[in-house]
């Protein structure tokens, strides 16, 4: 099974990034591949999101289980239903001295078998762009967010931007 794994350090608080990464729905603002993420059911430390996504021109649709491990700031991801075999990921929240260093992963599935050596290695280029996007849209987000608090006096947030 092909598997992906992209890193990006953002400037900010771990447990701010941690939080603005939980909102799915919002990525829908920050991205053009992403369509929209609705959040289907929310309960005690998970929610499952239906998400619609473009990905080399084409429409992929899922629905999956976000797990959120809020003491150890890792969300875990699993495809329930949609257009791959399997899809499923984790996205870890680690503090360093530059900044927050957030670890997207994917692994993927096509469920073609007798296409995947063509088709996978195109398809990990396409997913490892689209993490890089999630990832750069995370660091949009937490820059904006640290933005709004210096202009309303809520302190001297340091510039959250990707590094």
């Amino acid at each position: 099974m092909p598997y992906v794994e992209r890193s990006m350090v953002v400037r900010g608080a771990v447990d701010e990034v941690y939080e603005l990464a939980k909102d799915f729905p919002a990525y829908a603002g920050h991205m053009p591949d992403v369509r929209s993420v609705t959040v289907k059911e929310r309960g005690e430390g998970y929610t499952v999101t239906a998400w619609d996504v473009a990905v080399m021109g084409r429409a992929f649709r899922w629905t999956e289980r976000d797990e959120f491990d809020d003491a150890a700031r890792v969300i875990r991801y699993r495809q329930l239903s949609g257009d791959l075999a399997e899809f499923k990921g984790e996205w870890r929240f680690e503090d360093t001295d530059d900044g927050v260093r957030v670890v997207l992963s994917v692994e993927f599935e096509l469920g073609i078998p007798m296409l995947a050596a063509l088709l996978n290695p195109v398809l990990i280029k396409a997913v490892e762009s689209n993490a890089d996007q999630l990832l750069q849209a995370l660091g949009r987000r937490v820059a904006g967010q640290a933005g709004q608090a210096e202009r309303s006096g809520e302190g001297s947030a340091s510039p959250a931007e990707p590094v």
